[in-house]
């Protein structure tokens, strides 16, 4: 086992990977930019080093600061978490040849299953569904307008590198695409040093479903259910639960076989995910697969009473996977609170937290970095906290997530709270009869 580890990253998932850490007898490593000094993971880590200014190009995507902070303070692995460095392939190779060991999977696997275009192919060679569309990424628009044309639309263009719904466009008609096009290029570029773009056919009204998967280096992988993460905004979730309500023990078991076989075929290592549309007549079509843990994790956790980010850790050290699979004991929702405005179209919201108080009692989980006064700066994401919820059946998880907000207080910046709450009052989200249009259609009118 590792004696001591680097995080690459900030915020609630750099404080989530310290604590498994901790369990584990590891000894901490925080890197932090200058906007980032009273962050809480600085202070909870065994030790913090300063990679640069508040810009994450300078500080959190900087490979050569992040290595140097590594060998300087003697980190023998460095776990990247999610977003940032997560899934890059350099900088997995780059940790290698620098012997430093980079909890995550290969620059071969994180190529071969991080790109959604080649992604795809590998499904398709394995007998997987796909979604109709380019066989990888198109070279232009003229090609782009070709595939769409034969497959028909409305089409959707991806980012072949990356996620988090950045160079994502959805295009109805032809005169629209060279816009989309070039837009949802620049964004990717920007976002992930990638403009490639591919096309797929744009399946309507959805479920956004996904299985976790744990590979380790002796061979074994497996699966632990799946998360439904249909309520989105701007293709970013807002909302995830497991099991899915859609979702059979049946069509549980060929989604699980399918990501397993999927993850096998590549020999994969560590934890991901694999994502999947789920139409109306419960056929399900592979779109991409996440290759690290993702920000929805805990409700898998919570269900299947296994620790992912323990699990990543071991696996990277050589050890198989511990906790095997078991059936799903109850259910659990996953609240992703974001310092945003909901009522003027969810714009960001930094600035000071002037009083915080987290809910508690039984079933309560509050994964969050931040603090009474803490300062958000404007530089990163907007999640702040993370609220799961367990009950014992979902109609009594609904009940206690009610409960759980009228104690949840956030003062000084505004947050999703408001709009958690209408969701959970919503008899569409009651029923489960919503799709990925779910927020466009009840709250976006």
């Amino acid at each position: 086992m590792f004696k001591k580890v680097l995080i690459a990253n900030r915020g609630e998932i750099a404080l989530r990977v310290i604590r498994s850490c901790k369990e584990l007898g590891i000894k901490t490593v925080a890197v932090y930019s200058e906007a980032d000094k009273e962050s809480l993971h600085t202070i909870l880590a065994d030790e913090a080093v300063c990679i640069g200014p508040a810009s994450s190009q300078l500080s959190y995507l900087k490979i050569p600061s992040i290595i140097a902070a590594a060998q300087v303070t003697g980190a023998e692995a460095i776990h990247p978490g999610y977003g940032f460095l997560s899934e890059n392939a350099d900088f997995s190779d780059i940790c290698l040849d620098s012997d430093i060991k980079f909890i995550g999977p290969s620059a071969n696997m994180i190529n071969r299953m991080g790109d959604k275009a080649l992604a795809k192919t590998t499904m398709k060679e394995c007998g997987v569904p796909v979604v109709p569309g380019s066989d990888g990424a198109v070279k232009s628009i003229e090609e782009a307008k070709k595939v769409a044309a034969e497959i028909g639309y409305p089409v959707m263009l991806k980012a072949s590198a990356g996620g988090g719904g950045k160079g994502m466009r959805i295009v109805n008609e032809e005169k629209e695409l060279s816009k989309a096009y070039q837009t949802a290029s620049t964004e990717a570029g920007a976002a992930f040093n990638n403009p490639e773009l591919y096309v797929e056919k744009f399946i309507e009204n959805p479920r956004h479903v996904e299985i976790q998967i744990l590979g380790d280096s002796h061979g074994n992988v497996y699966h632990y259910g799946e998360r439904d993460c249909s309520i989105q905004r701007r293709h970013q979730k807002l909302i995830e639960e497991s099991p899915s309500p859609i979702v059979s023990e049946e069509l549980r078991n060929k989604m699980g076989d399918a990501a397993v076989l999927a993850a096998k075929s590549v020999k994969y290592e560590g934890a991901g995910t694999i994502e999947f549309l789920v139409d109306k007549h419960s056929n399900f079509y592979f779109i991409e697969m996440n290759t690290r843990i993702q920000v929805e994790h805990p409700v898998t956790e919570t269900i299947y009473n296994i620790d992912l980010v323990k699990e990543q850790i071991m696996i990277a050290s050589g050890s198989p996977i511990e906790t095997l699979p078991q059936k799903p004991h109850g259910h659990a929702i996953e609240f992703r609170i974001n310092a945003e405005d909901p009522d003027h179209n969810f714009r960001p919201s930094p600035g000071k937290i002037q009083y915080l108080h987290f809910p508690g009692g039984y079933g309560i989980r509050v994964d969050s970095h931040v603090y009474n006064e803490y300062v958000i700066p404007p530089y990163y994401d907007s999640l702040i906290a993370k609220l799961i919820v367990w009950g014992r059946t979902r109609e009594l998880a609904i009940v206690r997530s009610k409960r759980a907000f009228e104690e949840f207080t956030v003062e000084g910046i505004k947050t999703t709270i408001p709009f958690h709450e209408k969701v959970l009052d919503n008899e569409n989200f009651k029923n489960s009869t919503y799709d990925t249009s779910f927020i466009d259609k009840e709250f976006l009118k």
